[in-house]
Order: structure tokens, then sequence, then C-alpha cells
């Protein structure tokens, strides 16, 4: 199985590439976004040494789906997706921070509370929480937008707003839109057996609307915790069986890296690596409720270029 890493194109519009943790991102003649997601993956910030197989069409396509699935919640960037790794849309304006919603604590943010923090981005949190335990409702918990290599960092909406990051009426309709989509996804995730833990949202504008930008809902972005299985195990003190990345990231942890300078990043083997690819598949299937479908891989770069080019020629 073929992995796809990295693509360098070079279509015959006038483009600018950028490459992002796991995207590559092509604007072109300034309004129109060629994204190609590859099977790259990244935790800690840090971009893993080896790709998983079919991450990148995995995650195109439950991208795509929850779109189209949410457009009636939030207007979104998406035009088409000519190619299982590719998707098409608006060159939109992105804001330097991204709308994060949690509704249990887990993940950094236990982590951060077990340390002793009891705010997270202006929020003041009870104690006696326990790990993996739901909130009273969903919070919004906000970070820049970090350029490449550093890590984004937690921010508050006061400090977003007063640093002119993003205005009042923009930050409060994109906190509208954020809370929103987390409700549509929490009642298709329910629908198919799943909780929506925690997930990522990225806005940006265009001809002066706000889009909901970027990916949407997928296990790079989001936390997913199995519903029939959540209640023994929070009341036993047990880990919640998840499809997420957060097992990527314990994996990490348990070998002593956490992207912090000086550390080794230990070695990814061929059982690790298909371990990540089936969890997966696992999540696209059970968000979607259908079957998934490889694409043929043995010469992906030249179909994503094709596929590309049929579109833009119309």
């Amino acid at each position: 199985m073929k992995t796809l890493l990295e693509t360098n194109y070079l279509f015959s519009r006038s483009q600018k590439r950028y490459r992002g943790k796991v995207r590559d991102v092509y604007t072109l003649d300034g309004d129109l976004l060629v994204m190609v997601s590859t099977d790259r993956i990244s935790a800690f910030d840090v971009i893993l040494p080896r790709g998983i197989p079919y991450k990148g069409q995995i995650l195109n396509q439950i991208a795509s789906f929850f779109l189209d699935s949410t457009s009636d919640v939030c207007p979104n960037w998406k035009l088409s997706v000519p190619d299982p790794v590719v998707m098409i849309g608006r060159a939109c304006k992105g804001f330097p921070v991204e709308m994060i919603v949690r509704d249990y604590l887990c993940g950094s943010a236990w982590r951060a509370y077990q340390s002793g923090q009891r705010e997270i981005c202006g929020i003041r949190l009870p104690d006696g929480m326990r790990e993996n335990q739901r909130f009273a409702q969903p919070i919004l918990t906000p970070t820049t937008k970090a350029e490449h290599g550093l890590h984004d960092e937690n921010i508050s909406k006061a400090e977003i707003i007063h640093r002119g990051l993003v205005s009042e009426t923009d930050y409060e309709q994109m906190e509208n839109y954020a809370l929103s989509l987390f409700q549509r996804g929490t009642e298709i995730a329910a629908q198919r057996g799943l909780i929506l833990v925690d997930t990522k949202y990225e806005f940006g504008t265009y001809q002066d609307t706000i889009y909901l930008i970027d990916e949407i809902h997928t296990p790079d972005s989001s936390r997913y915790f199995y519903a029939e299985e959540y209640e023994q195990r929070f009341e036993r003190g047990e880990k919640q069986r998840q499809l997420s990345k957060e097992f990527v990231r314990e994996w990490l942890l348990s070998n002593g890296f956490q992207g912090l300078p000086g550390q080794q990043m230990p070695l990814m083997t061929d059982t690790v690596v298909q371990a990540i690819a089936d969890r997966y598949i696992e999540l696209y299937e059970h968000l979607t409720g259908q079957n998934f479908v490889p694409a043929d891989t043995r010469d992906v770069k030249t179909r994503v270029e094709n596929n590309v080019i049929h579109y833009l020629n119309g």
C-alpha cells in the first residue's frame, strides 16, 4: 500500500502552494483552493516519520460528508471533490484562531486540570472533576493558530478581541456557528452509537461572508467515545474506548515523546502504522454508515493531478 506524503504540482492557473501538517494547499488565481489530503500524520504539532495508508482519503471523505451534512447550519468553503483525496473550494481569508468546542474533560484539558489549573481560556472549571467527565454544557476554548513549527496556545475571548485578532461581531458569529455545528455533529454521532467529545473549527471570510473552512469532525480534528461503554467505564475510572488521534498521542507519551526539544521520535513499526490505519477506517465506517472503499494507489500522484486538471478544465 503506497502512501501519499507530499505533492508539488504545477497547475496551469497562477498558483501559490502551502504545505500544512497533513495537507498540501494550492491557491489558484487568488480565489480557488485545491486542498490535497496526504497520508501524513501529526501529533503534538510534529509530523510523524511515516505515513498512514488511506488516511488522506478517509479524512477528505469524512470532511466532505460533514460539510454536506452541516451546510444548512453554516456556509462552508467546499465546491467539489474531484478525487478521493482532493477538495476544491473558495479561497477564504482565515481568522488567526481555532474554535475548539469541548463537552468532556479529557486530553490536553484534563492534563492541565490534573496539574492544578482550574481556568481554561477564561472559563472557570469546578473542583472535583474526573477525567472524561461531561461538562454541564459544551465550552468554547479557542487557541491561536500558530505559524508552522510553533505550538497553538490557549486564548480567551476577551484577549482575542483585545488584541484585535477578531472583531467582537465576527467572534460572536463564529461562536454561534461553532456551538451549532457541534450540536449537529453530536446528533449525527449519536445516531452511530458514538459521542462527539471535542473538536475544532476554523473560519474565514470570502466576499465579506464568514465561511467554515478546512476539515470538520474528522479524527484529526475531533475525539469520539463509544456511547454504549461510556457510563460503565467512567464509573469504574477506566479509559474510554475511543476513535480519535488521542491514542497516537498516548502511544507517543508512553514512549517518552511529546514534541519537546531534544526528545527522540519513537520507532513506528509496521504494526503501529497498520493499527492507526485500522482505527481511521473504523471511524469512517462508524460515522458515515458506509463501507470504506480504498482508492487505487498504484500511481496516486498522477491520478490526483489528472483529476484536478480535469475539474479545472471544466
